[in-house]
């Protein structure tokens, strides 16, 4: 077995929680290092902390399976799909979930998301991907999928050696796949949607809007495929605008309103920032202002620039809102932080001269769990904020 030996003292991110080990802190390396392949990480005292898969060709040279010594076979995989499993069926809602995220159900590098009897998955890492098939030959016994969807054509996949791909693995896909999300109707494409089809990290998010949106003038600024504006309508606002820079994202949304037979509502196709500047000049008004971009942030670099970006995106909607109005404003860039997030709020609030009450502070769905241990795994923010 091969083994990787940590510099001093970088044992206590692991002691702690998290399953990522870099290849700047290993100190000695004994035995061969192949792609996909198994390792142990011990501590420079030779401590064992964990064992998993290797990724020679990355920054994250090996991503921690299990903490005890045991093989990484069939036998575990089955024992961590169960377990995930389990924990959805706790939730209350299998059918329409994220059913495995990654390191935080010990399975890192493996995304699976259940949409009714479709199951879509992405093996973003050398040692998952290689032992697909039995993923598969699991899923496909413990859930009985009428398909399972690969969506492999993520940039992230190159940083592994890996080729962007996307097809239908088991089974066939229905001709139209339709999943009630909080009741509302949304059809899924898992061979174009984002991600693997669909977002469900906002799930619950959409969910809690109810309260704040009855009888109001709601502004949905990046509605994807109709998100928390589909919702604003289904909870009874007065009218709803939602604009995205998507054409074809826009043409689903407009397809799930008609589903659900929401007709109070305009569509836009506009870059959030110059919408919300036009409609600053206009001095347009709005009840309830919804936020949900793109990360601006997808790497530690980009952090600065990605505060501005928040700052600005926030400051412009908050002008667009009366005393009591509403801000639902989200980040889903985990070098973000909640604290840091907290702080662009505050000095966008500043800036535009308004006070801002917090009703509620949210994260993603439970279905993507958090893990203490591992503060990466908590990368959505999603504020609910009143102006006072």
């Amino acid at each position: 077995m091969t083994t990787l030996s940590l510099q001093a003292g970088k044992e206590h991110r692991f002691l702690r929680g998290e399953r990522t080990v870099y290849a700047g802190e290993v100190a000695h390396i004994e035995g061969e290092i192949t792609l996909g392949g198994e390792a142990d990480v011990v501590s420079s005292r030779g401590q064992f902390l964990g064992r998993g898969f290797l990724s020679p060709s990355s920054k994250q040279l090996l991503r921690i399976v299990t903490r005890e010594r045991r093989p990484l076979d069939e036998s575990l995989f089955e024992e961590l799909l169960r377990e995930a499993i389990a924990y959805r069926r706790m939730l209350g809602n299998d059918s329409c979930c994220r059913l495995v995220f990654g390191d935080a159900d010990s399975l890192p590098g493996l995304t699976v998301d259940r949409f009714e009897s479709v199951l879509s998955i992405q093996t973003l890492t050398a040692g998952m991907d290689q032992r697909k098939e039995i993923l598969c030959d699991l899923l496909e016994r413990l859930l009985h999928p009428a398909a399972i969807y690969e969506r492999n054509d993520v940039a992230v996949r190159k940083k592994e050696g890996l080729p962007l791909k996307k097809g239908l693995l088991r089974g066939s896909l229905p001709s139209e796949l339709l999943v009630r999300e909080n009741g509302f109707l949304i059809k899924i494409d898992v061979e174009k949607g984002q991600k693997t089809g669909s977002y469900l990290d906002q799930r619950e998010n959409h969910a809690a809007i109810a309260p704040y949106v009855s009888g109001k003038q709601v502004l949905d600024a990046c509605c994807c495929t109709g998100g928390f504006g589909l919702h604003a309508a289904g909870y009874g606002a007065e009218f709803v605008t939602a604009s995205d820079i998507s054409a074809d994202a826009l043409e689903q949304a407009r397809e799930n309103y008609a589903r659900n037979g929401f007709d109070r509502v305009e569509f836009i196709e506009a870059d959030v920032f110059e919408l919300l500047r036009e409609y600053e000049r206009q001095g347009r008004q709005f009840d309830v202002v919804i936020l949900d971009p793109p990360a601006f942030c997808k790497n530690k670099s980009a952090l600065e620039k990605a505060c501005r970006g928040y700052k600005e995106i926030n400051l412009r909607a908050l002008r667009l809102l009366p005393k009591g109005g509403i801000l639902v404003t989200n980040s889903c860039s985990h070098y973000l932080t909640p604290e840091l997030f907290w702080e662009v709020l505050r000095s966008a609030a500043e800036d535009a001269g308004k006070g801002l009450r917090v009703i509620e502070q949210r994260i993603q769905s439970r279905d993507h769990p958090v893990t203490l241990g591992d503060p990466q795994s908590l990368y959505l923010k999603c504020m609910i904020l009143q102006v006072i």
